[in-house]
């Protein structure tokens, strides 16, 4: 591999690293690292210029589309997450709830009704 080829690829790797280390999610963030480490470990030893040249271009790519997946999860919540504004700051919204045996108003599925049917 040429000086400048490999200089190349040494800055891709680094590029790549530094990027997929920018997820948030840490699985996301581990396995990126991960599948960079054994494509570049598993291509480490192709001598023909060609074929380096098609693997340069593919890691290039590979880079784009991680910026892109590190942006667009920054830009948009976690599913599942829940936002500050919907937790109630104190218990006056659970005291709205039903909660069994604690009123008086009766239901079709409650205790007292179905004993009434027996």
């Amino acid at each position: 591999m040429a000086a400048s080829s490999r200089a190349q690829v040494l800055d891709l790797y680094r590029a790549m690293l530094r990027e997929s280390k920018h997820f948030s999610a840490y699985n996301y963030r581990t396995y990126a690292v991960r599948r960079i480490r054994d494509a570049f470990r598993e291509n480490k030893n192709v001598k023909d210029p060609v074929e380096i040249q098609t693997l340069v271009n593919k890691a290039k790519r590979d880079l784009e589309i991680i910026r892109r997946q590190v942006m667009s999860l920054k830009s948009t919540p976690a599913v599942g997450m829940v936002s500050r504004t919907h937790i109630p700051r104190t218990g006056a919204a659970l005291r709205n709830l039903y909660l069994p045996g604690s009123s008086s108003q009766s239901l079709p599925y409650s205790s007292s009704s179905s004993s009434e049917m027996t």
